[in-house]
């Protein structure tokens, strides 16, 4: 007689990647039609602390492509990081990373 274990499910799966602890997550900042690209570029400066040069380079990322991740790591993090951009009036969301922590 032979035993046949039943295969993983997508919800088994999605389960254990929405729990697993070295997933990393990133905070993606989505463009709009308010806020000046010189805002912006401002908020990523003052709050994650990047040089000009690199806020620059994600503000115009946020501008040409429609988003970019502009932090990643532990899902808590981001989080807290999504409500910081919603209190400068940046749309911003969490996901799960492409690899980069």
């Amino acid at each position: 007689m032979s035993v046949s274990t039943a295969p993983e499910t997508d919800r088994d799966q999605s389960t254990h990647e929405l729990t697993s602890p070295d997933i990393p997550w990133e905070l993606i900042v989505w463009n709009d039609p308010v806020n000046l690209m010189s805002y912006v570029s401002y908020v990523f400066q003052s709050y994650f602390g990047y040089s000009e040069a690199k806020a620059a380079e994600l503000m115009m990322q946020v501008h040409t492509e429609g988003k970019s991740a502009v932090a990643h790591g532990a899902k808590e993090k981001m989080e807290a990081h999504a409500v910081a951009m919603h209190g400068f009036g940046l749309w911003a969301t969490v996901q799960k990373g492409g690899g980069r922590g």
